[in-house]
């Protein structure tokens, strides 16, 4: 599925992002919880992830309509854009919701950072397709 996405400020990545996955494995597919990638100024937390190959779900394909891409910002949060009205109103839908919940479609990357982004192990649909990029073609559940 492609992805809404802003149009970055910068063509080469220069902020740096933290990931800690929960489940690493349903992200990856690898065991390393913790990532370090380089992000462009611009760009959204979740088009940063997904340019570095990390499948944080996002089922509405990143514009707004659904909570799937909900992860916590461990630090770094002067670093994004302020969350709107509608993200507010839609991350309220996700489960274990937390002071620092955002959507990561709509955290726009803006400052310098570093930044920290925690993604919770629960951060998958149901029942979907195998990972992105899986050349497996059963359904899987998770």
């Amino acid at each position: 599925m492609s992805v809404k996405r802003p149009e970055p400020f910068e063509s080469a990545p220069s902020v740096e992002i933290r990931f800690i996955l929960q489940d690493p494995q349903a992200i990856t597919g690898k065991g390393e919880r913790d990532i370090v990638i380089r992000a462009r100024r611009g760009d959204s937390i979740l088009g940063a992830a997904l340019d570095a190959g990390l499948e944080i779900e996002h089922a509405c394909g990143g514009v707004c309509a659904c909570s799937t891409c909900h992860v916590y910002i461990n630090s770094g949060e002067d670093d994004l854009s302020e969350p709107e009205d509608a993200e507010l109103d839609r991350v309220e839908e996700a489960p274990a919701l937390q002071r620092n919940s955002r959507l990561s479609c709509q955290c726009r990357i803006l400052g310098n950072g570093p930044i920290t982004v925690e993604v919770p192990a629960w951060n998958r649909n149901a029942v979907k397709e195998a990972p992105h990029g899986s050349s497996a073609s059963e359904k899987v559940t998770g």
